[in-house]
């Protein structure tokens, strides 16, 4: 028996539950990617860490700066209540992104994280915005 096989496969029901529950709370790259190219973006994309200047230097094309540690509900109601947000941060080694989305759940608002951050952005080959005067900043 391998590793892989050594727990019991989980029947379909609570597989689907599972990922549909992931699903909800999530998004990838890739989709945000391919929404923003088709013009079908129906999210609000928020930066969730960093300074200004990094923000300056390197973010990805659309999203607004919006630090976990800056979203209160007055700072929120700059939006319907209804409006879904996409949050991400510097990639798996950061939680700005988990951060921002529980201070938004905790607000009523709708939220999902896109998985990988900057860095998921980075491995898929997607270009960043950002100014050359700050690029240092980035690094």
């Amino acid at each position: 028996m391998s590793y892989v096989s050594e727990f019991a496969v989980a029947p379909a029901k609570d597989a689907i539950r599972h990922f549909r529950q992931r699903l909800s709370m999530e998004t990838d790259c890739a989709d945000v990617h391919a929404a923003m190219r088709n013009q079908d973006v129906d999210f609000v994309l928020l930066h969730a860490v960093g300074s200004p200047e990094m923000f300056a230097a390197r973010h990805i094309p659309g999203a607004r700066h919006l630090p976990h540690r800056e979203m209160t509900a007055e700072r929120m109601a700059a939006w319907p209540q209804e409006t879904l947000f996409v949050v991400y941060c510097a990639g798996p080694h950061c939680n700005g992104a988990d951060q921002a989305a529980l201070k938004l759940a905790l607000l009523g608002r709708p939220v999902k994280v896109m998985i990988g951050g900057m860095t998921g952005w980075q491995d898929e080959g997607y270009e960043f915005a950002g100014t050359p005067q700050h690029a240092e900043i980035a690094r």
